[in-house]
């Protein structure tokens, strides 16, 4: 019998169980999907996960991978309204590495066990001394057992889990750029910063385009390419199960086509929702990652949430199997402090959902000199701080240790 059942083999799931098996735990991980998605979706690990994974050598397995964004740059109409400035930051990590979610599992699952595919979980059943699973492979029982399966591990465990769903959705594609340091470029591919140096040039650099038809965002990739995100009306107003994927298409051509920039890959598309459990542990049952807490994807904190929270709560793991005794008050206090870092985390996300929502001439106008005023002097600083995951409770230095 595993020590702990980790239940998800997703980013989350997979550090987990790196982490646990790298303390010396038994870990068995659980995936019901035959294989791993490789899609793209979540693409920015922040400064606070890539400090928690350094000890562990997987930071160092991400960086060989990752582009180095030192900053971010909000524009409308061609007007640069202010800079996000992650390198100026105190932190042993100044910058977001950004690399495709598909890279991120790769580095984790080289420490984890390899997962066992296509076993899904139909019910988990709270027991004195262990935990028992009903999965479509038989009955499995550990001592220990964490839920990292995404939403759809949710409904096992919370009696109300039902999210918020937001009315925006957006349209995602990833492109080669192959000239984003020429100035004309600023939307999609950049233009060389104020600065005039390398390490601040299109290829490290963010860019948020806040248009009066909803936002157009860019990041860097690995290998010349760039993430672009782009809200989407038509897709905001229909249900999701009767968007046409050539409709689709059609829509982010046109709006890449004002930029001057073709579309070359797939699209896809995606919705944003809210939720955020009551509680993380039941007994010897936790749940963390999407499964506990979902924000909207703008501003690229959910994934790393959700790191935070496994590397956070592999130390108390081990410590509990070694031992055998569960640290009950280091327990608590993880729970609440991630608790905690979620409804930051939402908040921030509801705000950068909402500014890149469309807006009419005046609400536009409003919004631009509202950006200004956020990323001015002083209080840019600050605001660098937040999207670098800087008011998560892991940040404060206590992240992968027990």
């Amino acid at each position: 019998m595993a020590e702990v059942i980790v239940v998800g083999a997703g980013p989350v799931g997979l550090l987990l169980g790196a982490l646990l098996r790298g303390s010396g735990v038994d870990v068995q991980i659980l995936e019901q999907r035959s294989e791993g998605s490789g899609a793209s979706r979540a693409i920015g690990v922040h400064a606070p996960v890539l400090t928690a994974l350094e000890g562990s050598g997987l930071t160092a397995g991400l960086l060989e991978q990752a582009v180095r964004v030192t900053r971010g740059e909000a524009r409308a109409q061609g007007e640069l309204l202010g800079v996000v400035r992650f390198d100026r930051l105190s932190t042993r990590f100044p910058f977001v590495a950004t690399l495709p979610q598909s890279g991120t599992e790769a580095v984790f699952a080289q420490a984890a066990a390899a997962p066992q595919r296509g076993v899904s979980v139909g019910a988990v059943r709270t027991c004195p001394g262990h935990v028992e699973l009903e999965t479509s492979h038989g009955d499995r029982r550990a001592p220990v057992v964490v839920l990292a399966g995404g939403p759809r591990s949710r409904e096992l465990v919370y009696r109300s889990a039902q999210a918020h769903t937001y009315p925006d959705r957006y349209l995602m594609t990833d492109v080669l750029i192959s000239d984003d340091l020429v100035p004309d470029r600023p939307v999609l591919g950049g233009q060389t910063s104020q600065d005039q140096l390398p390490e601040h040039s299109a290829a490290h650099t963010a860019l948020v385009h806040l248009e009066p038809g909803g936002v157009l965002e860019s990041f860097p990739l690995p290998e010349g390419r760039r993430r672009l995100v782009a809200w989407d009306s038509a897709g905001a107003a229909q249900h999701p199960a009767r968007e046409d994927p050539a409709a689709q298409r059609d829509r982010l051509q046109r709006r890449l086509a004002a930029h001057g920039q073709e579309l070359t890959g797939e699209v896809s598309s995606f919705g944003v929702r809210r939720f955020v459990a009551p509680a993380l542990r039941q007994g010897r049952l936790l749940v963390i990652g999407d499964a506990a807490h979902e924000v909207s994807p703008i501003g690229g904190q959910g994934m790393n949430l959700g790191l935070l929270d496994a590397a956070t709560l592999a130390p108390l793991l081990a410590s509990w199997v070694n031992t055998g005794t569960a640290p009950e008050a280091a327990l608590r206090e993880w729970e609440q402090a991630r608790l905690r870092s979620a409804r930051r985390a939402a908040r921030l996300a509801a705000l950068n959902t909402r500014l890149g929502r469309p807006l009419p001439s005046a609400g536009d106008t409003a919004r631009r000199t509202g950006v200004r005023l956020m990323l001015g002097p002083g209080a840019g600083k600050a605001f660098a701080h937040a999207y670098a995951m800087g008011l998560d409770t892991a940040s404060r230095g206590s992240a992968g240790k027990a």
